[in-house]
């Protein structure tokens, strides 16, 4: 968005002509729009073609169909949700193709902040998600057919009624219902032993402190029998082409990344996972590790090193 165009936005509408006034209220949604994309996406790149291409299609209308749309923002949201739920249906090959591990894109915890949503008549048939930007919500989201996601995202985390719902994905109210109750049941299964916040951290830090030291067999003891290491480097970045499974298996690759690299540092970083690592090169963050907790272990270990998801870490 151009400066003056931010300008224009921060504008009392009354202020603005007919014409710039539908211009602003239009580019104000943009925000709101890429939230939507990115949840429904998992990058912020696809988000942001996908919200292009939306205000494409806006201003290909006329200006007498546009003024005859009665909720632009609802228009808006509506066409990005669709454009969305076409680039899913072809992200499954494009996955396929990506070298080794797919993660979701990492974004600092300043970032999305989770929307406040407009109630709705049925609070009970939504999940809680305070988390609904964190790496762990999205990887479940990848599970999900798009028609699935699509639902979930818009009903759970932004609120939206069915009946928009189903003239977004081409579907019955009733059929919408029933994705996004199915979306939900995969989202309370991963999340139903997930640790506290305070667990988490006190975990985490334990990790970090064995792995700091060496000690294979405090690294062994800090996680679970089964854990899963993915490093995603897109191969652009050296990663682990395949996941990483095992805690002899995940503490002695963890341990020889640390004796590999001893000029980075790694320190602490909030995330929207709670307390993970941020991989510092020469002043430039090269690596952001989100981490799972559940009955006092690390159950999952995310290490995002492909610098096209770290753009929004190295900002200055």
């Amino acid at each position: 968005m151009t400066d003056a165009a931010m300008s224009d936005a921060a504008l009392p509408d009354a202020a603005l002509p007919d014409d710039e006034r539908a211009v602003a209220q239009a580019l104000a949604e943009r925000r709101h729009l890429l939230s939507l994309a990115y949840r429904m996406l998992g990058t912020i790149a696809e988000a942001e073609d996908a919200v292009q291409e939306t205000y494409v299609r806006w201003w290909r209308m006329g200006r007498q169909e546009r003024e005859a749309v009665q909720a632009p923002h609802v228009w808006l949201q509506r066409v990005t949700s669709r454009i969305c739920l076409d680039m899913l249906g072809s992200a499954r090959a494009r996955r396929e193709r990506y070298v080794g591990p797919w993660l979701p894109e990492p974004l600092p915890s300043q970032v999305f902040a989770r929307p406040v949503p407009v109630p709705v008549p049925d609070p009970a048939d939504r999940v809680t998600l305070d988390d609904s930007v964190s790496s762990a919500l999205l990887v479940v989201l990848e599970t999900m057919t798009p028609a699935e996601r699509v639902a979930f995202v818009l009903h759970d985390v932004f609120a939206v009624p069915f009946d928009e719902i189903a003239a977004t994905v081409g579907r019955t109210p009733g059929a919408c219902r029933q994705l996004a109750s199915s979306a939900r049941q995969r989202v309370e299964r991963a999340t139903d032993r997930r640790a506290t916040r305070r667990e988490h951290d006190v975990v985490v830090r334990a990790f970090a402190s064995a792995a700091r030291s060496g000690d294979i067999q405090a690294l062994v003891a800090a996680l679970d029998p089964d854990v899963v290491l993915r490093s995603d480097g897109g191969g652009l970045v050296t990663a682990a082409r395949n996941p990483v499974v095992g805690a002899a298996r995940v503490a002695r690759f963890v341990a020889g990344v640390a004796h590999k690299y001893p000029g980075c540092d790694v320190l602490e970083q909030e995330t929207h996972d709670g307390l993970g690592f941020a991989v510092w090169d020469e002043g430039h963050i090269v690596g952001v590790v989100t981490l799972d907790v559940s009955g006092g272990v690390v159950t999952d270990v995310r290490m995002v090193l492909n610098p096209e998801k770290l753009l929004l870490w190295n900002e200055t």
